[in-house]
């Protein structure tokens, strides 16, 4: 099936998330950190692009998340605002942007809309940021919530592995979502939880809930576009399907542009700009040694 064509859509907005979410109809969500993947993104028809702290293992290079700054975000962010044009745009705080004190987040907060062109931002955690997020949310900056696997405590966690997967653990998830809506949140990413559950919080909230290793029942779903598309050759979680296998097809078309300039295959004559034979002739002869 084609992607519906730019020029026919409207803009999305979290009005247009909820209202998705009221006829049951499935929400879309991928990451982007640049222009042209967020234009490419955005034509294809994408409900939302979220600019995930993710670029700092993906795009940086980095083991997790935890060393993303705010400066690495807004520049990222303001890429990606460039390039997409319908989709709902969604910032994720980084590690330690909104943890200190809730005036600090405000701040933060309030940068991805005013600098970097967001529409809302996104921020880990349960009940415990519940009174950040009101902070923020009362500021007029509307905030996506994050439970289940939260990759900035990574640490605490003991690892990227599966959450709620015990009775107590589930119960204290569906309660933290409800608390996260009540704080003011507009949507909820459930990453990495069985799938019941995500199917059970999704039926007690009135916000979308967007999964992400979390089933089929959720209201919708985000996958970080570097693992649809295949662009590494290391491990990829168990959650992602792969759309592509760009990573092989990046190493072919390097391999023979190498083996190209090697033998002088390239560049070949269609590549280069090509000069008059007279004025050649006389740059020629403007350049010769006078003589005595």
């Amino acid at each position: 099936m084609s992607a519906t064509p730019a020029v026919d859509r409207k803009k999305i907005t979290l009005q247009t998330l909820q209202a998705k979410k009221a006829r049951g109809e499935p929400i879309t969500m991928l990451t982007a950190y640049d222009y042209a993947t967020a234009t490419a993104v955005d034509r294809a028809g994408v409900d939302a692009i979220l600019v995930g702290d993710s670029l700092g293992m993906v795009v940086l290079g980095y083991a997790t998340t935890l060393p993303v700054t705010m400066d690495d975000m807004l520049h990222h962010c303001r890429a990606v605002a460039r390039g997409a044009q319908h989709a709902h745009l969604v910032g994720d705080m980084p590690f330690m942007s909104y943890q200190a004190e809730a005036a600090e987040a405000v701040r933060n907060a309030g940068r991805f809309l005013q600098e970097a062109g967001m529409e809302a931002v996104k921020l880990e955690g349960g009940r415990d940021v519940a009174p950040t997020i009101r902070a923020i949310v009362a500021a007029g900056i509307p905030v996506m919530g994050h439970l289940g696997l939260t990759p900035q405590s990574v640490h605490k966690l003991g690892g990227f592995r599966p959450q709620a997967r015990s009775a107590v653990a589930a119960q204290r998830l569906v309660e933290d979502a409800g608390i996260l809506e009540d704080a003011g949140c507009y949507a909820l990413v459930l990453e990495s939880i069985p799938d019941r559950v995500a199917e059970l919080i999704s039926r007690r909230l009135d916000i979308p809930t967007i999964g992400i290793g979390a089933g089929a029942g959720c209201d919708g779903q985000v996958l970080v576009v570097h693992d649809l598309l295949g662009m590494f050759d290391r491990f990829t979680p168990k959650f992602v399907k792969r759309y592509a296998d760009l990573h092989t097809e990046m190493q072919r078309a390097f391999a023979s542009y190498i083996a190209e300039v090697q033998s002088g295959a390239f560049p070949a004559p269609e590549h280069t700009t090509p000069m008059a034979e007279d004025d050649y002739a006389a740059l020629v002869a403007a350049l010769e040694p006078h003589a005595d």
